[in-house]
């Protein structure tokens, strides 16, 4: 027995030294796999963030796009060779690079990838490769380590298919002369890159990328370059032309643009600039891009002037796309554009869309600077990019249109806009944790209203308290100290920090002490001016004051807020600072006088006054209107209808700041009314209150449509100013709708002319947006019928897309089935515009449930096949919600929810939260509300 004892335990210490060893093994190889990161066990192929050993230099990038489908599989395909030379910076024997959807040509029959080195030093051998398809990889093991300070290349040779997904290198479609047309472009942004080539795909990962193009004889290629070297050769027995470009400057992944086509195209030269306006032949025939060309080059001087920078390319492409995700992208040198943000024909587009055109060019260009040449780390600071974009979007518009005051829509397309989402505790800050955004999906849904509309919002504010010189020459330094490099938003304030000291400027903090509260939490203050004791005080302002909010906030909540305000309409000259909860003003204790704050909502919060101070607004109003600038007129209907959605006020405080409407002609004040009416139509317009309701704003909207009859000769002029267009619109669309006679007999007579006379449309293009849909709306099939025949032959997008929302008004339910149908037949309705015809039914009275319930029964299909890459999902959430306003309701989205939780929703993951949390907020509303809101309406319009 002891025998036995002694090799028992001899045994058990070998077996636990061979575990040991194991052990010790597996740990070792773990470290060599994933790096000691913080004790994070991962290996590096399972992170969806690079490791930091490998940094790209340059790409050798040869594409050759079939604009026909293979005989074999019927695919549509594109195949490829790439060379990256990466520098290595830290010792690794792994290489990884993105890929998604590519496939592979092994070298040497043997792996998917081959490694060189071109300073002398051998290059370990690839000991495996593989794809790792959840976080999107090529992995390559090595034999041995890359040295630091050492330069590989890495060449592959791949295919994917050139899909009609609207993402990476894609297929789009369209039919010239009764022939079916094929164009291979591209969307590289955000994360999609990798679908077109083996890449370092991420923003920070600048190179210089030396691209190649293989394509149809007779069909023009374009990149991000000028064209260098066009060649027609032979290629595997096939006649091809080969193009190459000149390098392009080091950027990052997502900018690459890659497009082959049938196009013609406008240009002009700027100094050393080409400028070149590409679309289909037709489109340039007939003039389409004669506007775009005209305005691109005194905006592009603007900016060069702006940011006292030149332009950094030697040309200047833009390009109108039939199918693009999109409204536009701003691949440097390469800009891409859905056709109806591009195009513009005098004849047929109205002043909305030449609007449309100018600020979506003016964005896409501002970002040639800032984001292009100067470009954000991570996408957890999207808003840096696209808030500062949409922000002088509208200075370099106003510079292309100075007689359009286009600067002060802001305030509508903008600022009040996003406040209705940042109002809600399942909003957003501008800058979040950059651990928090790694999936794909995670970083799509940074690029929603939130980091456009707010960022350009609280930027506009820190150029007012800053002044613009001030903001101008901090935003100079910053961009010429990073440009062709990245950075994050503490940089800008930094630099921002410095010529504020260098001027002397007086602020109560530093920038970035200042703005750190306004990006690092969600939300916005309203700001509450007690004028009877001169208090002034703020609170986080949320339009369910019941609401929970769960998500903690370094600065509790709380910001220091710019205030600019006025006493009797007389403006005071210095900012006031509230820089703590709350504070006392004793200049804004009134008396009998009324107070305004935030004039011309130049600070990014809402107001609230005492109830005394209030009345006397109102009182204004009614007396002289025109004592209170245009802006405040549209921010005090704004505001108090907001405000009274929060139970700051009675909401019949709110209501009553419309009663002045029936004398003003404006259009912001009419259009701050309408966007809110807009909710109660929503919310009343299935109930009892409707009629009322309609009853009141006839009464109030007939004398705006008889004004506008006098000013336009009985609707045979124009009107002469831009917004002033922008109001004849608004008091046709609000007459017809609640169907003043004479309206839906002008309209009905206008679109009947129109059917009788199919080539001779006579209504005014500003106009056909409101006409069609009042048209279709008031008739039966055959309206419909028409409209559908015209959508399909329209000669240019921005005509189609009026068609298209017109489409949706009709109150045949048959119909608006049929047609929610066509969203799922690419024939029909381009994948593109699908998202933008069920919200537009959705928002049709007699059409939300059909949507919904459309929406429903194909989600897994719409989410997982047919609209990958091409449905706005999260529009499309918020859109078919948009109205729920009963527990059956919420009862139908909580199942909604669970049922396809497992699948997820992806990008729309936010918009499902808000959509949860809107639907509760409205229930509440309408119970607390919907009795007072019967009565207030039925007073106003009783004999």
């Amino acid at each position: 027995m002891e025998k036995r004892c002694r090799v028992s335990k001899l045994c058990l210490l070998f077996v636990l030294l061979a575990l040991a060893s194991v052990a010790t093994i597996v740990t070792l190889w773990t470290i060599a796999l994933t790096g000691d990161d913080d004790d994070d066990v991962t290996a590096l192929w399972d992170r969806y963030r690079l490791p930091t050993a490998l940094e790209p230099e340059y790409y050798n990038i040869t594409l050759w796009p079939r604009l026909s489908p293979d005989s074999s599989t019927g695919l549509y395909i594109f195949t490829g060779q790439s060379t990256v030379q990466f520098k290595c910076v830290e010792e690794t024997d792994l290489v990884l690079i993105h890929s998604n959807k590519l496939n592979y040509t092994k070298q040497s029959n043997t792996h998917m990838a081959k490694l060189s080195v071109s300073d002398g030093v051998s290059a370990p051998s690839i000991k495996s490769t593989w794809l790792q398809n959840k976080t999107q990889y090529l992995v390559i093991q090595l034999s041995s380590k890359l040295h630091p300070g050492h330069k590989y290349q890495l060449f592959a040779e791949f295919s994917g298919e050139l899909a009609d997904d609207l993402a990476g290198f894609y297929r789009s479609e369209y039919e010239e002369d009764g022939i079916q047309k094929i164009v291979a472009t591209s969307q590289m942004h955000p994360t999609h890159a990798r679908k077109t080539f083996p890449c370092f795909d991420e923003p920070a990962m600048k190179a210089v990328f030396h691209i190649t193009l293989i394509h149809p004889t007779g069909t023009v290629a374009l990149s991000n370059g000028r064209e260098t070297d066009i060649l027609n050769t032979t290629v595997d027995g096939i006649a091809v032309t080969q193009t190459k470009f000149e390098p392009t400057k080091k950027m990052s992944t997502y900018l690459l643009a890659i497009i082959v086509s049938d196009y013609a195209y406008l240009s002009e030269s700027q100094g050393d600039t080409l400028i070149r306006i590409w679309a289909r032949r037709k489109a340039i025939d007939q003039g389409q891009g004669n506007y775009a060309l005209n305005i691109t080059g005194p905006i592009l001087t603007f900016f060069e002037s702006y940011y006292n920078i030149s332009y950094p390319l030697s040309k200047s492409d833009q390009i109108a796309l039939p199918d693009f995700y999109f409204g536009a992208m701003e691949n440097w040198g390469l800009v891409t554009y859905r056709e109806t943000n591009l195009l513009y024909d005098p004849a047929t587009s109205s002043n909305r869309n030449k609007e449309t055109t100018a600020t979506i060019i003016a964005h896409e260009l501002a970002h040639m600077w800032f984001g292009n040449l100067v470009t954000l780390r991570w996408w957890n600071e999207v808003w840096l990019n696209e808030g500062f974009a949409s922000y002088v979007a509208y200075l370099g518009a106003d510079h292309a249109e100075p007689n359009w005051n286009v600067k002060d829509l802001i305030i509508l397309d903008d600022i009040h806009r996003v406040f209705a989402f940042d109002a809600l505790t399942s909003s957003h800050p501008l800058s979040s944790d950059k651990d928090s955004i790694t999936l794909p999906d995670q970083i799509s849904e940074q690029f929603d209203v939130i980091s456009y509309s707010k960022g350009a919002a609280v930027l506009r504010m820190l150029s007012d308290f800053l002044s613009e010189p001030v903001f101008l020459q901090g935003l100079r330094r910053y961009l010429n100290h990073f440009a062709y490099s990245n950075t994050e938003g503490k940089d800008l304030w930094h630099h921002l920090d410095m010529v504020v000291r260098d001027s002397n400027v007086s602020l109560p903090y530093s920038v970035s002490h200042i703005m750190n509260p306004w990006v690092g939490q969600m939300g916005f203050p309203v700001v509450t001016v007690d004028t009877a004791t001169g208090t002034v005080s703020q609170e986080h302002f949320l339009l369910d004051p019941e609401s929970n909010v769960t998500a903690e906030s370094p600065y509790r909540y709380e910001w220091l807020i710019p205030v600019r305000w006025m006493k009797d309409g007389e403006v005071q000259k210095d900012i006031w600072w509230l820089l703590e909860k709350k504070a006392v003003n004793l200049d804004m204790k009134s008396g009998a006088s009324w107070v305004l704050a935030n004039i011309n909502v130049t600070g990014y919060y809402r107001v609230q006054y005492d109830l005394g101070n209030w009345e006397r607004l109102l009182t204004q109003l009614h007396k002289d209107h025109q004592v209170i600038p245009v802006i405040n007129r549209a921010q005090l209907v704004d505001d108090a209808f907001n405000l009274a959605r929060a139970q700051l006020i009675p909401t019949t405080l709110a209501l009553r700041t419309t009663s002045y409407l029936s004398v003003e002609t404006e259009y912001m004040p009419w259009q701050s009314a309408v966007d809110n009416l807009e909710y109660y139509y929503l919310m009343l317009d299935r109930t009892e209150v409707y009629q009322p309701m309609q009853d009141y704003i006839r009464k109030q909207v007939t004398p705006l449509f008889l004004y506008f009859k006098t000013v336009t000769s009985d609707w045979s002029d124009v009107p002469e100013g831009h917004t002033e267009q922008y109001n004849q619109v608004n008091a046709l669309h609000m007459a017809c709708r609640t169907e003043v006679p004479e309206c839906q007999n002008l309209t009905a007579t206008w679109f009947q002319q129109w059917m009788d006379t199919p080539q001779q449309n006579m209504i005014h293009a500003n106009l056909r947006s409101v006409v069609y849909c009042s048209a279709v709306a008031a008739g039966g099939e055959a309206e419909w019928e028409f409209g559908w025949s015209q959508f399909k032959s329209a000669p240019i997008a921005s005509e189609a897309s009026k068609l298209m929302s017109a489409l949706a008004c009709t109150n045949n339910t048959q119909l608006l089935k049929r047609y929610l149908s066509y969203t799922l037949n690419s024939t029909m309705i381009r994948k593109q515009d699908a998202t933008s015809v069920i919200t537009a039914i959705a928002s049709n009275r007699a059409g939300q449930i059909l949507a919904w319930d459309f929406v429903r029964e194909h989600w897994e299909y719409m989410f997982t096949q047919y609209g990958v890459g091409s449905f706005s999902f999260a529009s499309l959430i918020s859109g078919v919600t948009a109205r729920f306003s009963t527990p059956t309701e919420l009862q139908e989205l909580e199942e909604f929810v669970k049922e396809h939780e497992a699948v997820g929703f992806g990008s729309a993951s936010l918009a499902v939260d808000q959509a949860l949390e809107r639907t509760r907020t409205n229930i509440k509303w309408l119970q607390q509300n919907k009795r007072e809101i019967l009565d207030w309406f039925s007073s106003q319009t009783r004999p």
